[in-house]
């Protein structure tokens, strides 16, 4: 192996990784919007990229969806979503992105006269068109946990005509007084219907420890999203490494929500087994894609060259691909450290 004494911002930025954590509407950057404003007709407060960045000002999950679910206005028609997520993914391609589980909020569109279907065709085509870019990109649907169980339920079922292009469901959005067993009916309902199964479990939250025990023992899901504060309960660290279920941790977003992106408790869980996985989140709102997650994770952490080896593994041993195509994967992030001479 040619590995790097220490993990430089090269070595990381080209090794090939899997995405598992991000959210399409939080990687609508500030020259998009304005874009997307001015073809739909959309009277913004700001005017200027600076204006809009300036706009981006959170401390708390709250206060990050109160600016989150308004900016989400200029998306309109079928050609923004698709233009949106054609934007990330050829950003994610610079990254050494080469497979990813995107995250879409339908309800969030639907609600304001959307059509479903404009949003997952839009979606899905640009994922059709990531594989130009080298980027092998799939479609999780998340229901909003602050919208009834029942607007789930139907979103669930508008979704099956669709069920071709949507690898999994999620569950994404305020956490507080929502719990996992609220949408356990809906999630159940998934499963039967062929989805894959993940929750958010959001850092520092208010009952963290039972939703992430309601996600494991109650719904039963194939990945927790985030779930850093597992470390809190060892009997439950125990449940997930030998279970194999990853953790997609974001440590720039961490970092905006609560005091500390957790990068002593996210090194802990990699060190014990854990199959915990490093994404950017809401990018757009956070500033920092996966590659400057790595970054920030490393230097905050300590890790070794080694240990992002194994973080880029474990993104795709805790992806959604087929057993060849995992192995292809893995393959090409052997081949790469193999071949480093930065």
């Amino acid at each position: 192996m040619a590995l790097p004494a220490s993990p430089t911002r090269e070595f990381v930025t080209g090794l090939p990784k899997a995405e598992l954590h991000l959210h399409l509407e939080g990687t609508l950057e500030p020259d998009l919007k304005l874009e997307l404003a001015r073809r739909n007709g959309i009277e913004l407060a700001q005017s200027t990229v600076e204006e809009v960045q300036a706009s981006y000002v959170f401390d708390s999950l709250a206060s990050f969806l109160a600016v989150y679910y308004p900016a989400m206005d200029v998306l309109v028609t079928e050609q923004d979503f698709y233009d949106l997520a054609t934007a990330y993914v050829r950003r994610a391609a610079a990254d050494g992105v080469t497979h990813v589980e995107m995250f879409f909020d339908p309800q969030a569109h639907t609600s304001r006269g959307v059509p479903f279907a404009d949003v997952v065709n839009g979606y899905h085509r640009a994922a059709v068109d990531g594989a130009a870019l080298g980027v092998d990109a799939h479609l999780i649907l998340c229901f909003l946990r602050d919208f009834s169980a029942e607007s789930a339920a139907e979103t669930l079922e508008a979704s099956v005509p669709f069920a071709d292009k949507i690898l999994g469901v999620g569950l994404d959005s305020d956490e507080r007084e929502n719990p996992p067993s609220k949408f356990g009916a809906v999630f159940a309902r998934a499963r039967e219907l062929g989805y894959r199964l993940t929750m958010h479990c959001d850092i520092d939250q208010v009952g963290s420890i039972e939703n992430i025990r309601q996600v494991l023992e109650d719904i039963g899901v194939d990945r927790i999203d985030h779930g850093t504060n597992v470390v809190e309960d060892p009997a439950l660290v125990e449940v997930v490494r030998e279970r194999g279920l990853g953790l997609t941790c974001c440590p720039v977003s961490n970092s905006f929500v609560t005091d500390d992106m957790k990068a002593t408790e996210i090194a802990q869980l990699l060190r014990a087994g854990v199959k915990v996985t490093v994404n950017s989140d809401d990018p757009a709102y956070f500033g920092g894609y996966v590659a400057e997650n790595y970054v920030a994770l490393v230097e905050k952490a300590g890790l070794t060259s080694e240990e992002v080896v194994t973080l880029a593994k474990n993104s795709f041993e805790a992806s959604w691909v087929s057993d060849a195509d995992r192995a292809r994967f893995l393959a090409e992030v052997d081949a790469y450290v193999e071949g480093y001479a930065g």
